[in-house]
């Protein structure tokens, strides 16, 4: 189901909470979501659909990843820039790294961990910020 999106400032700086069996619609509708907005977006968390569950779903080729519960183990390589968000109007100067190591759940809640670059690594850093509740 394609969610509205949220632009509450006061909901998207709550921080999430862990993602559970319970939260599999969420990540469903965040998909459908993420689809829907493809041509400006690529990437969301479950706080811009109105869930403040720690789900995120990145699309920066043709097929979208999502993560549950995503955590950053490391990060090298910071570089400053500046991002637009969907909940927010403009652009705002942002610190990033050029390579991550993320550990996260898939759908089935099987445990993955990976090292990201580039644009994929600055997509996922500002959608676990959204899980922490900072505001782009």
């Amino acid at each position: 189901m394609i969610r509205p999106l949220v632009h509450d400032s006061l909901f998207l700086s709550m921080p999430s909470t862990p993602a559970g069996k319970e939260d599999l619609a969420i990540a469903r509708d965040l998909l459908d979501t993420l689809n829907a907005h493809k041509s400006t977006c690529v990437g969301m968390a479950a706080n811009m659909i109105g869930f403040a569950k720690r789900i995120i779903a990145i699309a920066p080729l043709s097929v979208p990843i999502l993560m549950l519960n995503p955590q950053i183990l490391k990060k090298s390589g910071p570089y400053s820039t500046r991002e637009g968000c969907l909940c927010h109007e403009g652009t705002r100067e942002v610190t990033r790294y050029q390579q991550i190591e993320v550990t996260w759940q898939d759908i089935g809640f099987q445990q993955h961990s990976a090292s990201f670059e580039g644009f994929t690594a600055q997509i996922i850093q500002h959608e676990t910020d959204h899980l922490e509740g900072i505001l782009i």
